[in-house]
């Protein structure tokens, strides 16, 4: 039996390694995202030992605020500690040394260099005798003397003894640059970072916002201390009020960060390894269901001649295995090459210069390639399988194969498992699911789309013929329309590779419209700011702008009122929040939809705040109640709830609203967004060109209408469409093969019906033509269920998130008719090969075909 397995598996060959690609795809991604991660993984280990090679200690201090990005960037160290850390036995060498995030360079072009995550850094300069090395110049000397990393130096176009602009704590500042450096092993950054050196009293004031103190003090042990040993004695001699750590401490930390950002990249790659698995599952289930089918004769013999059930069921389970033992191999091996490609581009496009001697290729990465692909196969190949015993002996003796069962019994399943993914949805997207929201989630998608992939047989017979009119002008039209139509459960597994991508991007895509229409219409239906001043969202730190073009607005023509807003997080009773300060909160009223429910919100003295209904509620706070506030900068401080306001759910500000004075004690002291209110008859144009030219100088923010703010706002779903159109991709290519595959068997299962066609009088491009019209209606009937389920997964979302501010439920028509174009070319390139070989048929051998 096995032996009779083999051959046939040698016989079909060319149909079964068809039916692999698309766990080869899925293997390749899964596999690829385990080689990218323990690549640069290791790559970052190696970086960051060397870079903290020259520390044994570093003491720094505990960010008064935490839960928030400004943590890190908030806590700082007295410059007296320095003389206690050099009094502890067992110190060689201390060093007070300034590195936070948040210095913006502007390139040459005038635009601020930006980054997609790695940190742009504002250092104190401390010499080359640690891991930096000078390549052109000298180092700063001067306050108004800066030197760069060379990664920087070349975004930004810049070169020794130009005058260069740095946005920081403080608005533009000019300096010269002086000096263009690098670091050991000749990179020209660490993990992508932009650096700029300032001398310390100049990066203590830009930086940290005064002189005196420092990021962390980095110490050096004396010979024979070990580094554990001097930690332990250092924080017994400081207390608890600082943070001492290991150099190996500090490495461990800065990989387990980098590790996080990286399992972003990661997920996305299991995101499509998923998808493509799910959707290789109909691919395969298809094409084994094909060959059963085509093999009733032969499956009936040997069981006549004393094969048993189970012998038939291990028969194509076999076949299968071989199937997903052979794509595993193939998909590890794709993927391994995949991980070094992404590693190779987020190293030399990325711009991380990350130091890579090899690619890791982790046990995890070819267990899970050959336990993934096998047993994807294997759970695909059983109902065929199943179906296969089921081949009644008596079967030999027909001429044709058996008529297609009822669909009663797949249909009742269809509308169960429906039912079920869709409870198991609901309760994610109602938030009942509590720690396990997201496996509800994701089960509940991938449970419906099972679930509607069951009852498309059921609709596929009738939306099909309908489809196929549009091609029935022609007999070879006429021909196609029956084609698809003569197996619904062939048509509907067929079309479901298609369906399922179509239906998850259609989805993503309607909640991204959804979120910018509703942003449109807030804005528009609420928003009462004629201009708005704002930066781009993303990045290491939000744009800000000089507070004193405010001042200036205010004296421009035509100006009514200009509020400033600034933001940062703050610690509210012991909890960390979102917090905003408003120059003019009376203002600030007439511009947005705040409303005061109690208390007032027509003035905020000094010592006073606003906070909004809802946590209001949750707190138990009313207009007179009282609580402790820390920001970044200061001590607690006790403060009194002036007014509680609603603002529909739709426009936040943070929940807690501070008086403008508020903001000196903010991490950055400087606002990031301005709303103006026109005079009547203003000229908007005027006034808006007259912004701009204060704004000269902070070039991460602009000025515009609602819609211009409402369009840059919207943009950061790019980087999520990007992704979503690679999806797209990926699902288009499973689903050409998915086609392909199924028109060649059934070319093949039709060869006898092909030669009598052709020899009444069906012409070569007649039967080319017929083959492509099936395909292309399978096509399109997959695209069409894919938009109805997508944009009805969607809309449920969307509806889940009334409360978060989803107003609107807004369709991507135009996009969704891309797709449907799409669908008709992705069934035209399907069909050419199997229309091909339909008509190279040869006559005569056709006719004598069994």
């Amino acid at each position: 039996m096995l032996r009779a397995t083999l051959k046939s598996l040698r016989s079909r060959k060319l149909r079964l390694v068809l039916s692999g690609i698309a766990v080869v795809l899925g293997v390749m991604f899964v596999s690829g995202a385990f080689v990218l991660t323990s690549t640069l993984g290791a790559s970052f280990d190696s970086l960051s030992a060397s870079v903290y090679a020259g520390t044994d200690v570093a003491v720094s201090g505990k960010a008064p605020v935490s839960g928030g990005e400004p943590d890190e960037n908030s806590a700082t160290v007295p410059a007296e500690l320095i003389g206690d850390v050099r009094a502890v036995s067992g110190v060689e060498k201390a060093t007070g040394v300034v590195s936070v995030s948040g210095a913006r360079v502007i390139g040459a072009d005038g635009k601020v260099v930006t980054t997609s995550g790695p940190a742009r850094l504002g250092t104190s300069w401390t010499g080359t005798a640690d891991h930096r090395r000078l390549r052109t110049g000298r180092e700063p000397r001067a306050a108004d003397e800066i030197a760069v990393n060379a990664s920087l130096a070349a975004a930004a176009g810049i070169e020794v003894g130009d005058r260069v602009g740095v946005l920081t704590l403080q608005p533009k500042k000019t300096f010269t640059l002086v000096g263009v450096f690098g670091y050991s092993g000749d990179r020209d950054t660490v993990g992508g970072a932009q650096e700029v050196s300032f001398i310390e009293p100049v990066a203590q004031e830009l930086m940290l916002g005064r002189t005196g103190v420092y990021s962390a003090v980095v110490v050096e042990a004396a010979p024979g201390v070990a580094p554990e040993v001097l930690r332990d004695r250092l924080s017994a001699a400081l207390g608890d009020t600082y943070d001492v750590k290991t150099g190996r401490q500090l490495q461990d930390a800065a990989a387990e960060v980098f590790r996080e950002a990286l399992s972003f990249f990661n997920n996305v790659l299991l995101g499509f390894a998923g998808v493509a698995l799910f959707v290789g599952t109909f691919l395969i289930l298809n094409t084994f269901s094909i060959l059963v089918a085509q093999r009733v004769k032969e499956l009936a013999l040997m069981r006549a001649i004393g094969a048993s059930r189970w012998q038939m069921i291990g028969s194509v389970l076999v076949e299968a295995l071989v199937i997903g033992i052979v794509a595993s191999a193939l998909g590890l091996g794709a993927g391994i090459g995949v991980g070094a490609l992404l590693a190779y581009v987020f190293r030399h496009v990325g711009n991380t210069d990350l130091p890579m001697e090899s690619i890791e290729i982790p046990a995890s990465a070819v267990v899970s390639a050959f336990a993934v692909g096998t047993l994807v196969t294997l759970v695909a190949a059983l109902l065929p399988a199943v179906r296969a015993a089921r081949v009644p002996p008596v079967a030999a003796l027909r001429e044709v194969a058996a008529p297609d069962r009822p669909l009663t019994r797949l249909t009742v399943a269809g509308v169960l498992i429906t039912a079920i993914g869709g409870a198991a949805l609901g309760l994610g997207l109602a938030g009942q699911g509590g720690a396990a929201t997201m496996p509800l989630l994701l089960g509940g998608v991938l449970v419906s789309f099972t679930g509607i992939a069951l009852l498309t047989p059921m609709i596929a017979r009738p939306v099909v013929s309908v489809l196929g009119l549009l091609f029935s002008r022609s007999v070879p039209g006429r021909l196609g329309r029956l084609n698809s139509a003569r197996n619904p459960r062939r048509t509907a597994i067929t079309a479901a590779a298609l369906m399922v991508g179509l239906a998850l991007i259609t989805g993503v895509h309607v909640v991204l419209e959804s979120a910018t229409a509703s942003f449109t219409t807030m804005v528009d239906t609420r928003v009462k700011a004629d201009l708005i001043i704002s930066g781009a969202p993303g990045g290491d730190s939000a744009p800000t702008f000089d507070p004193a073009v405010l001042g200036r607005a205010r004296q421009i023509g035509g100006v009514r009122e200009v509020v400033g807003e600034y933001g940062d997080i703050a610690m509210i009773n012991g909890r960390p929040n979102r917090v905003t300060a408003v120059t003019d909160l009376a203002a600030m009223t007439r511009m947005l939809p705040l409303r005061a429910t109690e208390g007032t919100l027509a003035t905020l003295p000094a010592g006073h705040l606003a906070v909004d209904a809802k946590r209001a509620t949750e707190l138990g706070l009313h207009a007179g109640s009282t609580v402790r506030v820390r920001l970044a900068r200061g001590g607690v401080r006790t403060m009194t709830v002036a007014g509680v306001y609603t603002d529909d759910d739709v426009y936040r500000v943070g929940g807690w609203i501070l008086p403008a004075e508020a903001a000196h004690d903010f991490r950055v002291a400087q606002p990031s967004f301005g709303y103006l209110r026109l005079a009547d008859g203003a000229d908007v144009s005027e006034v808006r060109k007259q912004i701009d030219a204060l704004l000269a100088d902070s070039p991460e923010v602009t000025v515009g209408d609602r819609g211009a703010f409402i369009a840059q706002q919207s943009s950061q779903f790019d980087t999520i469409l990007a992704m979503i159109q690679l999806l797209l991709a990926l699902a288009i290519l499973i689903a050409v093969l998915g086609i392909v595959n199924t028109l060649a068997l059934s070319v093949l299962e039709r060869t006898r019906e092909l030669g009598l066609l052709r020899a009444i009088g069906l012409r070569r491009s007649q039967a080319m033509l017929m083959i492509a019209v099936e395909a292309v209606v399978i096509s399109v009937f997959g695209a069409l269920l894919g938009l109805a389920v997508g944009s009805g997964l969607g809309a449920t979302v969307v509806r889940a998130l009334r409360k978060e501010g989803f107003t609107d439920v807004a369709l991507p028509w135009e996009r969704m008719g891309t797709y449907l174009v799409l669908a008709v070319i992705v069934g035209a390139f399907a069909a050419t090969l199997p229309a091909i070989r339909a008509a190279r048929v040869d006559v005569l051998h056709a006719i004598a075909h069994e």
